[in-house]
């Protein structure tokens, strides 16, 4: 039973030397005997007493803020409207979409006939309840959702435990019953081929690792299923899919920086693979299907991608549609009968086009209403369309669903997200600056703060960051962040280079060794919005998760004296022992964004020299909250505890210093929509409390 009495003094971890030599250097690990030798399974009694007491801990010094928490978590869900629908949208014979009842911690998927229209409630049918699904489970998560093209038939796959191995089942729509087959250990997506008679998914193997794609015909024993595909690079991850027809089952294989992608017909799925172009280090492409002419998304001639296509007969022999451009990143695209539509970012900004398949010259760029937004393509299945469906927010513009009418360039508001407890966005301002980083490059920062908020130095100051895997933070609207922005907090997101905000460039220039420039640009960002009167020295708090974690475990490294405070969530803060440990999930696939330190003694020297956890040394460090899971395939539980165990023993000041283990959860925390509210609630009292705001609530 876990001890829930308040705790007196924080849990300090016994020190166990360990040691091991790499490329003659030794590197000593003392914590090393959190790592469960059992692991995915946690069972060893030291490790969950250490864990309970870390926990213990981190309710013992929250427990005086309680109130504050249950006021930020409250105001919080009185912005999410509890009774809620998405616009249906046509798919075959029926609309789909999903609702929130009041109340609800999950989902519920419906449909009706088409044949009645958008609005009408004619013959409304439940497909899956997520909350009935959810019931008993501590976590749940609703993976793959695929409904067959006939109608008939549901594939659904869930994950009840965070640790992202996921059942897939099948269920009849007719009757509402599922089918006995039942598909443990899937990860990815559920795709029908055959007449909706079989599936084609991927099984993650023991080191969590999609290697392969199995044919699944319905109604025989899953020890019968085909590998109609199987990958033998450990770093490699494969997915399925279908061409925008629905005529081609479309086979990928990749990692971080090289792909591979494979065609079958989808009412022929154990007919041989046709290869698109043997896969080449360093070149990605991705591709679609129309008619015998094959679109490819693709890096192999210039960074920021352009669009080639070839014909069916000879797959290799790749044509330029559209060139690769410094000035357009060109993220992907997606085809549909009568056109096709290339997804982009200029300077940063997101980018919409609609393209002729039969006029290079006939370009119609979809205008949005302001200078700084977040557009994408929303959900649009169908390939014969006269309308697409977009979504659209801004810093200070909620969530809003559009239709885009293509005969008249007409942009339709069906769903702008309604804020119950009242937002009017005129008392808001938002601004993008840009901060000179140490080696001159300029550096985006998206701000967004209360109208009447000075500019005198005197605000509290948020900073998000993320900086890895070319992954962009857009400048969106969050309803959570309202609770530090109506407390005078300046909320920034520093678009720090290793994710692509600006291009591929931008990513590369922030990955391998180019890595640190992520954490200097972070840090560079900071001093700037210093420098800028926005706030001051000690005023800046900041998070970031995961990779961006690993963020958060550099910057108090290196500039400890700047942070207010630093909220560090699930994060990758022992990469160096990470990334010389071939054996755990993600590591084979993660050296061509880290670099291999087994192999390659360069790496292994960049890497220990900005690891957070090998970097950990004697002096003052921020307050600091710490998040961890215990089913966590992505950053494995150890690292987080590891890590706060060495900044407890190291460090030389008396500032809060909590982690926070989720014992029941993996990467992305709780998972219902209200319980992870709160643990955003927990985080923001952790903020307010160290910067002398808790008065504030």
């Amino acid at each position: 039973m876990t001890d829930t009495t308040p705790a007196t003094q924080p849990p300090i971890a016994r020190k166990q030397d360990d040691r091991t030599t790499h490329h003659g250097i030794a590197i000593t690990d003392e914590y090393a005997w959190l790592r469960d030798a059992g692991y995915p399974k946690v069972e060893n009694a030291d490790i969950l007493a250490h864990l309970n007491e870390e926990n213990r801990w981190f309710e013992t010094r929250m427990k005086p803020h309680e109130a504050l928490v249950e006021t930020l978590f409250k105001e919080m869900r009185a912005r999410i409207k509890e009774a809620d629908a998405s616009v249906p949208q046509k798919d075959g014979d029926w609309y789909y979409w999903i609702e929130y009842l009041d109340g609800a911690e999950y989902k519920q998927w419906w449909r009706k006939p088409a044949a009645g229209g958008r609005d009408g409630e004619e013959g409304k049918q439940l497909i899956l309840d997520e909350a009935a699904l959810a019931e008993g489970h501590e976590y749940f998560s609703l993976g793959a959702f695929s409904v067959s093209a006939d109608g008939t038939m549901l594939a659904y796959a869930t994950d009840t435990d965070g640790s992202e191995r996921y059942e897939a089942r099948f269920r009849n729509l007719t009757t509402g019953k599922d089918l006995p087959d039942v598909i443990p250990g899937t990860l990815g997506s559920l795709v029908w081929v055959k007449g909706d008679s079989g599936i084609v998914y991927s099984l993650a193997n023991e080191n969590w690792r999609t290697d392969n794609a199995r044919l699944h015909w319905l109604g025989l024993p899953v020890a019968e299923d085909t590998e109609l595909f199987h990958e033998d690079d450990e770093g490699f991850r494969v997915g399925s899919g279908l061409s925008a027809t629905e005529e081609w089952l479309i086979i990928a294989t990749s990692d971080h920086e090289t792909s591979e992608a494979w065609i079958v017909p989808a009412d022929d799925p154990e007919a041989e693979p046709v290869l698109i172009r043997a896969r080449e280090k360093g070149v990605e492409y991705d591709i679609d299907m129309r008619g015998d002419t094959i679109f490819i998304h693709t890096n192999d001639t210039h960074e920021n991608f352009r669009l080639a296509t070839a014909p069916l007969s000879d797959p290799a022999a790749w044509t330029t549609r559209i060139e690769g451009s410094d000035d357009f990143y060109l993220t992907g695209f997606e085809l549909f009968r009568d056109f096709y539509v290339i997804e982009g970012r200029r300077d940063g900004l997101d980018q919409i086009e609609i393209r002729s398949y039969d006029d290079p010259a006939d370009v119609r760029p979809i205008a949005f209403p302001e200078a700084s937004f977040v557009a994408s393509l929303g959900n649009n299945p169908e390939y014969a369309v006269d309308t697409l469906r977009l979504s659209y927010n801004s810093m200070v513009t909620p969530g809003t669903a559009y239709d885009y009418h293509l005969a008249d360039r007409r942009l339709e508001v069906l769903k702008v997200q309604e804020i119950p407890s009242g937002y009017d966005p005129a008392q808001y301002r938002t601004e993008r600056v840009t901060i000179t980083a140490r080696d001159g490059t300029e550096v985006p920062v998206s701000l967004v703060m209360r109208a009447d908020t000075p500019k005198d130095g005197s605000a509290p100051l948020h900073l998000y960051g993320y900086g890895a895997y070319g992954i962009a933070i857009p400048p969106g609207f969050s309803t959570t962040r309202l609770s530090l922005v109506d407390r005078g907090f300046i909320y920034a997101i520093a678009h720090i280079r290793g994710g692509d905000d600006l291009g591929r460039r931008w990513y590369l220039d922030g990955k391998l060794e180019r890595r640190t420039n992520a954490f200097t640009d972070f840090v560079d960002a900071a001093n700037g919005l210093i420098d800028l009167g926005y706030t001051r020295k000690g005023r800046v708090t900041a998070s970031g998760g995961s990779a961006g974690g690993e963020l958060m475990g550099a910057i108090v490294n290196t500039d400890p004296d700047i942070w207010g405070a630093v909220v560090a969530h699930v994060p990758f803060v022992d990469v160096l022992n990470t990334m010389l440990d071939a054996s755990l999930p993600l590591t084979p696939g993660e050296w061509p964004e880290w670099g291999n330190p087994i192999e390659d003694k360069a790496a292994f020297e960049l890497i220990r020299s900005y690891s957070p956890y090998d970097n950990v040394t004697a002096q003052d460090y921020p307050p600091m909250l710490v998040t961890a899971g215990l089913n966590d395939p992505r950053v494995t539980y150890w690292e987080p505890t590891k890590w706060v165990a060495r900044l407890r023993d190291r460090k030389t000041d008396d500032h809060e210093l909590l982690l926070k283990v989720n014992m029941g959860a993996g990467h992305g925390g709780k998972s219902g929509r209200f319980d992870s509210l709160r643990e955003v609630a927990e985080e923001f009292a952790f903020i307010l409390w160290q910067m002398g705001m808790t008065k504030a609530a």
